[in-house]
């Protein structure tokens, strides 16, 4: 294939290389230690160096060179993996390009010439292929590179890879990095010794840069327990930001079964690539830093520089363009951004083509003049399209006439305030929605009330006022430092709703969802669901100090909101904590701007908070821990173990400080928290930390630190609330210690922004996601150790093999996710589950690990044998297997005695296992079998509340909005109590079909052994021996009737001696023959036998018995699945 022109100097340069053809301006080479005469000692040094230096010849052994007579600098233009295609090359070369280059006079025009050809040529095949790749013949080679190394599946996609040094002790390799979208994958070749290394992002605890003596800056990998080193990279940050990246994918996709079907660029893990990754990761960037809606992606960035009216000078920035939104965020330290809603543009106008500007009107007689634009004219023209406003041909000529109209249009809108909300599209709330804030309603202000705090509140609202009239109001108002000095001075309370709403988003996200949330509230009221009733339960717990939460209105409201948004949000449903926040949040927004704040804080300022795990809450103790270490190091000098105030800021977090602080003090801090984020709560929980530092050094145990910050959270007051003593709330502690001094949490705030104001947002975030590896893999972890600890009482199986066994088993369940975004296990996976069904495999997943760890091989990956272990297995019959039903199915093939083992296959001829003769099974295919059960299963756990082992009720969220029958789970769990073990007696007899599949299962078991032969024998021994006693015990059971025919009873007694003296290779065919012959007769005599004549006769047989009494070696079998497992879906 063609490649970019590199350089390469070739005087005096060891000979790695052997020319094969040459004339004046081309060279085609083949590289030693391929083709003739490879191998040896010359073979090895060059496929050293192949892995060691960055050349195109890496794998390709052919190549060609071009130059000029008169200079000794030669350029790759050319490779091959084969002489064939390095061939075609050289001849379109000779045909194409010879005769032009005699017309050059000089030696630069030629090669200038030369390599303009060949990128035009490259272009060309880009076109169509690697369109996504910043250098497709490269990435090409390095592609091929990694499937030869790896042997992943095909389907693996490549992301990018880099040139760098991998520690492997004290000694450095050098070597490959590939990075993929499910593997992080390392290669190096130096002087026969080979290392590669492959690690799924799944498996990663920690990723990080570091530095020490040795290593100025690498990337350290924590995998397994092992820790990995790479260094010496060229593009380190670039390196470690794809790592972080493709980590957070495999995390959202594979664990947190997250779905990007509004981001194409990830929504098929078979296309992801390093610019998609990039989009990804500045979109959550955009949205995080405007607080924008989910939906919205990133489109355009644009320099400029904007007019700041109330500063009176131009700040630099940057313009980001989304679907819906123009943002602008400076870049001089002047902490100044504006958010505006293209549904508030009403027109984009030019002022002049030479100052690369435009001036974008917004309603409310506000302009917004953007300068030094340098692809001004297409930014205009993308707004005007979003906004869908017409470009006028003649802009100079209707410029004055936009404007009246603009100006008519603001005149209208002032005079008729009530068409606003028409025009943005808000509908009529319903009569059963509240529409004043509670707080309005028990706690209306007095106008003529004088005293001391009424005129400070007063005062307030007049700055804030002030403000509004020199930055802007609503949706389209400046942020800058001012904003943030107000915020944390207070927000009064009739200004708190509005700003709230402001600060959060959410009044973007109400101004486009009319309508939403009262059809949520008429849909969701009067279902009935787990959370629901958990809603009621709590519903009396939310501030029930507080006048609102004291009468009907204010319960109901808590009631529609709470219910409305577990219907909208089934993943998430009902949280604890979640009353105590939307309690609050109603007591200064209306019901619906309540609902929307809820949204906002749950989707996206506290992502992962409320869910069964917690998991952003437990990520953000962990960045909040690596403060304390960076912030306060006294405290850490003196409390080494600072897991105790993971356990103490627990509801911090979750309640914004609200279930700890009075409520007239906390809401200064959801003030300071819908403007700064998590960063806000982060600050003001070091500066409780740092206000009781002495106090807590000097503490002897955990209690009395709890104490201590208990007191001190009752201390704290807020002098400037206007709220009366019946609204405030009391301190939970002694008034009388209490009163001795008091905090105000005005000051309090003040101090932590001054203290730790320069904590960075973007630094919090990669905290965060640092973090989120860690406290992810954490909680795996414990999930392993209980169902390690259940399942042990019930297997034989050791600890570490349990332990084994399970990582074999989740990474079974991964392999059916890593390459598509509609597999079973995703579509199925319920993370509300217990933790036994955390994991489980569909039939095609447990086929392949089952022939994998299964002793005797008798099970290949799409017999029906192991169709017929699957459906006995899956006892609960929803298609879907978990790890206690697998490997309680594996010890008894392991551990289990010999009635126990017989007893296992025997009821695997048996319904629901066995479901029809062989002959039948031969049009039930098994490809046929799968997806119904897989994708019908989910129907199954929807309309079955099955109870799973440990006995924990199951809140499912595809259930989230049916109806629960709670008597069928206590039925369901009693009858699981009072289930008793099953007898040999209790076994139904086999009868003539399945008798006759069982003689062949025990023929695939003993093919291969080394007494196969004897094995045969005592089988077929067996089987004759047990039809003798059927014959006669059907004789003694009617003696007054006639003798039966000798002919029928000689044909079934032959019929099951051929079947027995059958061998596994012509098993298939015979048995669909026999079966025929023999059908008729034996469907007369209808012939069946017992559990119990099975075993005794098989007891009779010693090969028989020492077989499967013979031990196994567990350990060899999964060293040797642990190896083969992803091998094998590589071969499939």
């Amino acid at each position: 294939m063609w490649l970019k022109p590199d350089e390469i100097l070739l005087k005096n340069a060891f000979k790695l290389w052997v020319t094969e053809k040459d004339n004046e301006y081309f060279v085609l080479q083949r590289r030693r230690g391929y083709g003739e005469g490879g191998g040896g000692l010359t073979g090895l040094l060059v496929g050293t160096l192949d892995t060691v230096l960055d050349s195109t010849s890496k794998v390709a052994p052919y190549r060609i060179l071009h130059h000029t007579p008169d200079s000794q600098v030669y350029w790759s233009i050319a490779c091959g993996v084969t002489k064939e295609e390095i061939v075609q090359h050289w001849d379109w070369l000779q045909q194409n390009i010879m005769r032009t280059l005699s017309v050059f006079d000089s030696s630069e025009d030629i090669t200038s010439f030369v390599q303009g050809k060949i990128r035009g040529l490259i272009a060309e095949e880009g076109k169509t292929s690697l369109v996504l790749e910043d250098d497709p013949e490269k990435f090409r080679e390095a592609l091929l590179r990694f499937e030869k190394w790896f042997e992943l599946p095909p389907e693996e996609k490549l992301v990018t890879y880099y040139s760098c040094s991998y520690w492997k002790g004290k000694v450095p390799c050098q070597g490959w990095l590939y990075l993929s979208t499910n593997f992080l994958c390392f290669y190096s070749y130096l002087l026969g010794a080979e290392v590669k290394l492959v690690i799924s992002w799944d498996e990663i605890w920690r990723l990080e840069k570091t530095s020490n003596v040795i290593l100025t800056e690498s990337i350290h990998v924590l995998a397994h327990g092992d820790d990995h080193y790479f260094s010496m990279l060229l593009h380190l940050n670039e390196t470690f930001v794809i790592m972080e990246q493709l980590a957070d994918y495999s995390i959202k996709r594979l664990f947190d079964k997250e779905a990007f079907q509004r981001e194409p660029a990830l929504s098929d893990p078979l296309q992801i690539t390093k610019r998609g990754l990039e989009a990804h990761a500045k979109s959550e960037q955009f949205r995080t830093f405007f607080r924008l809606p989910r939906e919205e992606n990133l489109l355009e960035v644009h320099e400029s520089f904007l007019w700041v009216p109330f500063s009176h000078f131009n700040t630099l920035g940057k313009i980001c363009l989304s679907e819906n939104y123009l943002c602008f965020a400076s870049q001089d330290g002047s902490q100044c951004h504006v958010i505006i809603p293209m549904r508030e543009v009403v027109n984009v106008e030019k002022p002049d083509t030479s100052s690369r500007a435009l001036t974008v009107c917004v309603r409310g007689k506000r302009a917004l003049r953007f300068s030094e634009v340098r692809d001004y004219q297409r930014l205009a023209n993308a707004i005007r399209s979003r906004c869908g406003i017409s470009a006028s041909p003649q802009h100079s000529a209707s410029s004055e006439a936009i404007r009246g109209e603009c100006q008519s249009l603001i005149n209208h809108f002032e005079d008729n305030p009530e068409d606003v909300t028409l025009m943005v599209g808000q509908k009529d709330s319903s009569k059963a929605v509240s529409t004043e804030a509670l707080m309005t309603v028990f706690h209306p202000q007095d106008v003529e009330n004088l005293d001391p705090k009424m005129l400070k509140e007063k005062m307030k609202e007049q700055s804030w006022n002030i403000h509004f009239s020199e930055y802007g109001r609503g949706t389209s108002m400046f942020f800058t430092k001012k904003t943030r000095d107000l915020i944390v001075r207070g927000v009064p309370e009739a200004l708190r709703g509005e700003l709230w709403m402001l600060f959060s988003g959410a009044v973007n996200d109400m101004a486009t969802h009319p309508g939403y949330y009262t059809e949520l509230v008429e849909r969701s009221l009067g279902t009935s669901t787990l959370a629901t009733d958990e809603i009621e339960r709590d519903l009396h717990r939310s501030l029930p100090e507080h006048p609102a939460f004291q009468s009907d209105t204010g319960i109901s409201a808590l009631r529609r909101v709470l219910t409305a948004y577990a219907y909208r949000n089934p993943k998430i449903g009902y949280c604890q904590a979640m009353n105590i926040l939307t309690s609050v949040l109603l007591l200064y927004a209306k019901e619906e701007e309540a609902f929307w704040l809820l949204v906002a804080v749950c989707e996206r300022m506290l992502p992962d908070y409320f869910n069964r795990r917690i998991i952003g809450a437990l990520v953000d103790q962990a960045v909040f821990e690596d403060l304390i270490r960076e912030n306060l190091p006294q405290l850490v000098e003196h409390m080494t173990d600072l897991s105790f105030f993971s356990s103490v800021s627990l509801s911090w977090f979750l309640t914004l400080f609200i279930s700890v602080l009075p409520i007239e003090s906390a809401v200064n801090v959801v003030d300071c928290f819908f403007y700064d984020g998590i960063k806000a709560i982060l600050q003001l929980g070091l500066a409780v930390l740092d206000y009781n530092m002495e106090a807590l050094i000097s503490c002897h145990d955990d209690a009395e630190a709890v104490t201590i910050l208990n007191k001190f959270f009752d201390s704290v007051t807020n002098k400037d609330s206007p709220l009366p003593p019946t609204v405030q709330q009391a301190p939970l502690g002694n008034n009388d210690k209490a009163s001795h001094f008091s905090v105000d949490i005005s000051e309090l705030i003040r101090e932590a922004y001054e203290k730790y104001g320069n904590i960075r947002s973007e630094e919090v975030e990669r905290s965060r996601k640092r973090n989120k590896l860690y406290v992810i893999q954490t909680l795996e972890d414990t999930t392993k150790q209980n169902v390690i600890r259940v399942v042990s009482q019930e297997v034989r199986f050791s600890a570490s093999h349990l332990d084994e066994l399970y990582n074999l088993f989740k990474r079974q369940h991964f392999l059916s996710c890593y390459w598509t975004m509609q597999s079973p296990a995703l579509l199925h996976h319920d993370p509300s589950l217990a933790y036994l069904e955390q994991y489980q495999l569909g039939f095609q997943q447990f086929s392949v690990l089952f022939s994998l760890l299964e002793p005797w091989a008798f099970c290949t990956t799409k017999s029906t044998l192991s169709l017929w272990v699957f459906r006995l297995i899956d006892e609960n019959q929803d298609g879907l297997v978990n790890f206690k039903e697998f490997s309680c199915a594996l010890d008894i093939l392991y551990s289990g005695s010999f009635t126990n083992k017989l007893k296992f296959l025997f009821k695997l001829h048996l319904p629901p296992a066995f479901t029809g003769s062989p002959l039948h099974l031969k049009d039930q295919r098994i490809q046929n079998f799968i997806p119904v059960t897989e994708d019908s299963s989910h129907l199954n756990r929807m309309t079955a509340f099955n109870l799973p082992e440990d006995g924990v009720i199951r809140k499912s969220p595809e259930r989230g909005r049916g109806k629960v029958d709670l008597q069928a789970y206590l039925k369901q769990w009693q009858n699981e109590i009072l289930k008793k073990e099953e007898t040999i007696k209790d076994l139904p007899r086999i009868d003539q079909t399945q008798f006759i599949q069982f003689s062949k299962t025990l023929y695939n078991i003993f093919h291969g052994d080394p007494e196969e032969e004897s094995l045969y024998r005592a089988v077929a021994h067996v089987t004759s021996l047990l039809l003798r006693m059927e014959e006669v015990g059907r004789r003694l059971q009617e003696p007054s009737s006639p003798p039966a025919k000798p002919a029928g009873n000689t044909a079934a007694e032959e019929s099951s001696t051929e079947e027995a003296s059958t061998t596994p290779e012509n098993s298939d065919t015979s048995s669909s023959h026999n079966s025929q012959d023999a059908g008729p007769n034996l469907s007369e005599t209808e012939w069946s036998f017992s559990f119990e004549q099975v075993l005794a006769s098989l007891l009779n047989e010693p090969v028989i018995v020492s077989f499967f009494e013979r031990p196994v070696d567990i350990q060899a079998k999964l060293g040797h699945a642990k190896v083969a497992q992803l091998k094998l879906k590589a071969n499939k």
